[in-house]
């Protein structure tokens, strides 16, 4: 049997395949994993994903399943007590910008009905299908993650730079950026 052709960035790990092959470049609508994941991207920034894909489930169990009304009371007790968690990422800016982030994250709920009816907003409810042939040829940030980034931090999200959010857009299937030659390339927007 062929091995299926991925992306160049999944190859060699198997919670880099899993993670490629089941959610990178689909799209997300579940306003809780949005969240998550906009958490995940802000903690990897400086590190190598598959460093964050291995501490995922100590994420979700530090952070309470990511669930960003619990996120948002959490007092300097339950950062002390996060920062002190060798199983997620143990850095203080991050781990406060978590919090602030899920403050910010709920206001937005209640202002437009959803995140994700806010964030799909920048692309019409639409995934944006991009032509790449190589990952070379994939931008870090793009004008559209750099206006998105700009309007996230006026709204008082942290740890949203445009990197951080191309990256994001990437993750919940904002932007198809899988490559010609992956098996996913064409079904990636469905």
């Amino acid at each position: 049997m062929r091995e299926k052709t991925r992306c160049s960035w999944a190859g060699g790990s198997p919670l880099c395949i899993d993670y490629h092959d089941n959610e990178w470049g689909r799209p997300l609508h579940c306003d809780d994993k949005l969240f998550e994941m906009l958490i995940l991207e802000g903690m990897q920034a400086g590190l190598s994903w598959i460093t964050i894909l291995k501490k995922r489930e100590a994420f979700r169990e530090a952070f309470d399943e990511f669930d960003p009304n619990k996120v948002a009371r959490y007092d300097e007790a339950k950062i002390q007590e996060l920062l002190e968690n060798k199983g997620i990422v143990r850095n203080r800016l991050k781990v406060h910008a978590a919090v602030a982030n899920a403050k910010a994250f709920l206001e937005v709920q209640e202002k437009h009905g959803s995140f994700d009816a806010f964030i799909w907003s920048y692309v019409n409810h639409a995934p944006i299908m991009n032509h790449w042939k190589t990952m070379d040829e994939v931008p870090a940030s793009t004008p559209l993650s750099d206006q998105i980034s700009k309007d996230l931090k006026k709204l008082g999200f942290r740890f949203v730079g445009s990197t951080i959010i191309y990256a994001y857009m990437q993750a919940i299937g904002m932007v198809n950026d899988h490559v010609a030659d992956c098996f996913l390339y064409q079904g990636a927007d469905a």
